[in-house]
């Protein structure tokens, strides 16, 4: 009863509407077609709106309320895209974030897997989404205590993001930021702050 009411207030209740089948019996080619497209809609439709929820629940510090609905996400983006798709790659970045925040460090690990397996699979891979993968990988390096390979991700991440998107951009900021945090844990008061500044 308690995970059917997590699963309730983080997003089935969102997401029930377009759970209701299209018109299941087709008479022409065309109505399959339309049929088919209203579909493909729909689960689109659901996967965004499940992104927003788990995302909406992470940057409120909910991991618990995050996990069904980033799991809905998993559920019909592999079903648009495939399970190989880069698609995939945010939504196991979200359900590693979860997972970490949630203390399942084990199951983190399994998702982050599944990302970076995509992403080195995936010839043409944009940076944008290889510096996602690598500010995963650094946070979940900061969660387990390896600040040394944290740091690491983290610089690659500032340079994908930087050749993605350009040297003043905001996406790059995140990199530093969390980079900053590890050298203020560090003591390295100067080297955070110069961080910051940037930031």
């Amino acid at each position: 009863a308690s995970h059917q009411g997590a699963d309730w207030k983080s997003i089935h209740e969102k997401i029930c509407p377009l759970l209701i089948p299209p018109q299941p019996c087709f008479h022409s080619e065309r109505d399959r077609k339309h049929g088919k497209e209203q579909l493909l809609r729909r689960q689109k439709s659901i996967v965004e709106v499940a992104l927003r929820a788990a995302q909406g629940f992470l940057w409120e510090g909910k991991a618990l309320q995050a996990l069904p609905a980033a799991l809905q996400a998993l559920r019909f983006s592999a079903r648009v895209f495939g399970w190989s798709s880069v698609q995939l790659v945010p939504v196991y970045l979200l359900l590693a974030e979860a997972s970490t925040g949630t203390g399942n460090l084990r199951q983190a690990s399994k998702y982050l897997s599944e990302a970076e397996w995509i992403v080195l699979q995936t010839s043409d891979c944009p940076a944008a989404v290889q510096s996602r993968l690598h500010r995963g990988l650094g946070l979940f390096c900061v969660a387990q205590g390896n600040l040394d390979q944290a740091l690491y991700h983290l610089a690659t991440d500032v340079y994908l993001a930087t050749s993605a998107f350009g040297v003043d951009a905001i996406e790059v900021s995140g990199g530093y930021f969390h980079m900053a945090n590890i050298f203020l844990r560090q003591n390295k008061v100067d080297v955070a702050n110069s961080l910051y500044t940037e930031v």
